[in-house]
């Protein structure tokens, strides 16, 4: 066993999620370094980490400012909520102005350069509120101002050691010149602090995306590669729950539910599993939107909450459509059933609308949840960036105990490969596939459990129809092929009457 005084403690930030990433907190009585780009929240992390420490641990802080001065940082952060003027008056705030005066601009530096004076003002502060956290922000402005590397080294190696021995865990905020370039405007910080966490703020496509991730943590464990977050008002910086325990899976129920349809519970053994995820794809016209309506009235009718997020119709859009199924969504929602929610993809990045449906889930506490026109949101994003969305939200319905009903657009009208189903098939429990089908000259529907985890299934491709009071589904298609690639064609009865000799019962199973 090792020596517990040779062990590190952790002391939670309490900063949006991050000690999830940081495996309980950044090492105590340490100093971490946070290096990013113009706009990548490096400011905005030294301030939350004061802050979250006043609010939820009851620490104190002292925020040392070398750019921005203190009033314009307290107006920037009161956006937040968080109410700086306040805490200075209760004595559990204070600042350390070294911003430069606007009539005394900085100067280069030729001779010798000392901040003994800064760090007696520190130290005095941190005596004043008795701090547990120091933030500092920026040291890279007070060093652009040094010519000499040694003499640069020579004094963040100073403000480090002063912090340890303050018994302070602070924070360090420096600047990088581009996004995947060296840590450090000037490559030396990294190696002075115990600690480095960088943030980026990268270009993908028509939007930016921000991301965390832990560089080092000397002595102590912490969770690799890049992680998504965005900067919420009235919140600050939340991580994205890509999965709320960092397990794969959650809580697995035997318990069956209704789809809504009962010809299509049979087709699934008997309903879906209570937390599990179905994905419902097929092309445009099929009966995704209508799948949904049904199985929100299937939850509605035993009682069951359900919300239903839609990208890509408007709400009176989704009223009219279920009531011409026989579906008055309206009168779900008088009865509580029911919570509609109609956005734009575009309007948004994807972390925001994840965050946003996490907050509608926690809120409104659904027993099932359904988002209509998933698909859409790949049009704002990269597929990396929609991959880590759906991880996230089917990872969260799953830890809630949730159904989640989940559709998207084949690109195809008969089907085939789709973008949408190579990124999310492996992540959902069940998939059900909608298709067109040319018979005789007609084009009828087709629908097809192609997936269903943990219970046997039909795996026939049966007829079905829609007329007014919602999907009929019928019998299976003997006698065409193809269906599912995209390219349909008629067998014969003597190649039907083969298949059944070589396969038997389990053709039709």
């Amino acid at each position: 066993m090792p020596d517990p005084d040779l062990v590190l403690t952790k002391l939670p930030t309490h900063v949006g999620g991050l000690d999830f990433i940081f495996e309980g907190g950044i090492p105590e009585g340490r100093t971490t370094l946070v290096a990013g780009t113009a706009g990548s929240a490096k400011t905005v992390m030294a301030a939350q980490y004061l802050a979250a420490g006043i609010r939820e641990a009851g620490q104190s802080g002292v925020f040392v400012t070398f750019e921005e001065t203190p009033q314009d940082i307290t107006r920037n952060v009161a956006s937040f909520g968080w109410d700086v003027p306040a805490w200075e008056r209760a004595g559990r705030w204070r600042y350390v102005d070294a911003s430069p005066s606007p009539d005394q601009p900085g100067v280069d530096v030729a001779g010798s350069f000392d901040l003994g004076a800064l760090l007696a003002r520190l130290e005095h502060a941190v005596r004043q509120v008795g701090a547990s956290r120091v933030a500092i922000d920026s040291v890279s402005a007070v060093f652009g101002h040094l010519p000499d590397p040694l003499v640069l080294r020579h004094e963040l190696f100073r403000i480090v050691q002063a912090l340890r021995s303050m018994g302070v865990t602070s924070i360090i905020t420096a600047e990088r010149a581009d996004e995947m370039g060296p840590i450090t405007r000037y490559s030396l910080e990294e190696f002075v602090t115990d600690n480095v966490i960088l943030l980026r703020n990268v270009p993908e496509g028509e939007k930016r995306r921000r991301t965390v991730e832990v560089l080092k943590f000397r002595g102590a464990p912490h969770r690799k590669g890049e992680y998504p977050f965005s900067i919420i008002p009235g919140v600050g910086i939340v991580l994205i729950p890509l999965s709320t325990s960092g397990l794969l899976g959650g809580p697995s129920s035997a318990q069956r539910i209704t789809s809504g349809n009962t010809e299509l519970d049979a087709m699934c053994g008997g309903g879906f599993f209570r937390d599990s995820i179905v994905l419902v794809s097929g092309a445009t016209g099929t009966g995704k939107t209508l799948l949904t309506t049904e199985y929100v009235r299937g939850g509605a009718r035993v009682g069951e909450r359900c919300l239903l997020i839609a990208f890509e119709e408007g709400r009176e859009q989704l009223l009219r459509n279920a009531g011409g199924w026989g579906v008055d969504f309206e009168q779900l929602e008088a009865q509580g059933t029911l919570r509609i929610v109609c956005e734009h993809p575009e309007a948004s990045s994807l972390e925001d609308h994840l965050i946003h449906v996490r907050d509608l889930m926690r809120e409104y506490r659904p027993h099932r949840m359904a988002v209509d026109g998933l698909s859409a949101l790949e049009r704002s994003s990269t597929n990396r960036g929609f991959r880590e969305f759906v991880f996230g939200l089917t990872s969260f319905v799953k830890q809630q105990g949730v159904n989640g009903l989940l559709t998207s657009t084949t690109p195809t009208l008969l089907g085939g490969g789709s973008v949408t189903e190579a990124h999310i098939s492996s992540i959902t429990d069940s998939v059900i596939l909608l298709r067109y089908v040319e018979v005789g000259g007609e084009m009828r529907r087709g629908i097809m459990v192609l997936k269903m985890r943990g219970s046997g299934h039909d795996r026939r491709i049966r007829d079905f129809s829609i007329d007014g009071q919602g999907m009929h589904i019928g019998p299976p298609f003997r006698s065409i092929t193809g269906i599912l690639a995209g390219n349909p064609r008629h067998v014969t009865d003597e190649e039907i009457l083969r298949l059944d000799e070589l396969f038997g019962d389990a053709a039709h199973e």
